[in-house]
């Protein structure tokens, strides 16, 4: 490393002139050299060279220790003391300056040599340290979450402005405080587990004030070479505007649910006001077919959906005469075929209609049987929708427990038996042994 500028701070002039002739002698500068630690501290300002050799005892009110000390906090000049005195006092206040190379009088060149390589790689080390610390601190600082770091005791060692603006603590009142002295945390991990992992989630963040506000928040460990942890970074957000946000768009959808289900029982009353034999029939197989629904553990939104196609599955008979649908005794095969096309007339009323479920399809099929019977497409097994299988053993089910022009009502007991029979061939299993339940255990009733 030669074309180093190494400066002597040394009050003895003629050890100060063979220090000179040492630091020469091995291919090195001098730009100066001074006796007291006040000058020490001007030559380092004005000449700013690589390395500051410098003696402990000096003349004047600063020793080369506060000098040393000085001139690294300020100018980041490495020192390396050179001295005749090695008591424990003078070695101990050494020490608390971190000093990079301390070299007993007297020394040889060979041992002055080492101590200045040493000193100065050092030094660029720290440095570059120093640099990095710094560009961390200021990512830290810009980023728009707030931002907590604490030791492994707990104890903040960082804190960025959002975290300071959202708790209502400055850095400087909690530095090396335990981060649970001041501020409450929704997350709390513990880094002893056997495979510790980054923790996330929400909760509430107490103020200083003692406001609380909402939060999103992730804490992750900081590790050291051997895998244990020395901190943690906290990190959070404030998310009171994305609740509100939240709160507001679920208010928006229960409204818009309320209105939607409103136009569904329009629609269903419009259809049987043309039909006063089936006047309830709708509604009477929607409360079925959703406590089918519910014996069968379906998740609550696919229920609603069970609900909404049973209330409206017949809207397709609003395209069947009114004197067919009322007309007492049996009906010829012409109006029953008219009748069989109400599916795929409620199929195309709600087809481009864009309900959260598949209602079309769900009233598209509400006819079919698993063997293929049904209609209109004679769909078999799984080509049916669940729900549309839910749908049709509710539909027979309370049809055969009504009244109807053209016949008497055969009763429950024959309604049931109907879908016993049927079970596997034309009706879902599940489906059957869940309404059976219904009625022979738990004692089901219409209204």
């Amino acid at each position: 490393m030669k074309n180093l500028q190494i400066a002597v701070v040394e009050d003895e002039s003629l050890v100060a002139k063979d220090i000179v002739n040492m630091v020469r002698g091995l291919g090195y500068s001098v730009p100066a050299v001074v006796s007291t630690g006040e000058d020490a501290i001007l030559v380092a300002e004005k000449t700013r060279p690589d390395i500051i050799l410098m003696d402990i005892v000096l003349k004047g009110r600063i020793d080369g220790i506060e000098a040393a000390h000085r001139i690294w906090e300020t100018l980041s000049i490495p020192v390396v003391y050179l001295t005749a005195f090695a008591d424990e006092a003078t070695l101990q206040r050494a020490k608390v300056t971190e000093p990079f190379g301390y070299i007993l009088k007297p020394f040889d060149e060979r041992e002055l040599q080492t101590t200045i390589e040493m000193a100065f790689y050092k030094a660029q080390m720290e440095k570059k340290l120093r640099e990095r610390e710094r560009w961390l601190t200021t990512i830290l600082r810009s980023i728009g979450d707030g931002v907590i770091v604490t030791d492994g005791d707990g104890h903040v060692t960082f804190m960025n402005g959002v975290a300071e603006r959202l708790t209502g603590w400055s850095q400087a009142e909690v530095l090396q405080r335990p981060l649970g002295g001041f501020i409450q945390i929704p997350i709390a991990p513990d880094w002893a587990s056997d495979a510790p992992e980054t923790a996330a989630g929400e909760g509430v963040l107490t103020m200083r004030d003692g406001i609380s506000i909402p939060i999103e928040q992730s804490v992750s460990p900081i590790f050291g070479e051997k895998k244990d942890v020395f901190g943690s970074v906290y990190i959070f957000r404030d998310i009171r505007s994305r609740k509100k946000a939240e709160d507001e768009l679920r208010k928006s959808y229960l409204r818009h649910q309320k209105a939607l289900a409103g136009t569904i029982q329009a629609i269903g009353l419009t259809i049987e006001m043309r039909d006063p034999y089936t006047a309830g029939h709708q509604r009477r197989v929607s409360k079925l077919s959703c406590a089918i629904a519910e014996e069968m553990g379906l998740d609550p939104a696919r229920i609603e959906g069970v609900r909404m196609a049973g209330d409206i599955h017949d809207i397709g008979k609003i395209y069947v005469p009114a004197e067919i649908l009322s007309k007492p005794g049996r009906l010829s095969d012409i109006e029953m075929s008219i009748i069989r096309t109400h599916p795929q007339v409620g199929y195309d009323i709600l087809k481009n209609i864009e309900f959260p479920w598949p209602i079309s399809q769900i009233i598209y099929q509400h006819h079919e049987r698993l063997d293929g019977s049904g209609y209109p497409n004679r769909l078999k097994e799984d080509a049916i929708l669940l729900e549309a299988r839910i749908i049709s053993v509710a539909d027979v089910v309370e049809a055969m427990s009504s009244h109807r022009p053209y016949r008497p009502a055969p009763g429950i007991e024959k309604a049931l038996e109907e879908i016993q029979r049927g079970r596997g061939v034309q009706y879902d299993r599940e489906v059957v042994d869940h309404c059976l339940r219904l009625f022979l255990e738990k004692k089901f009733v219409f209204e």
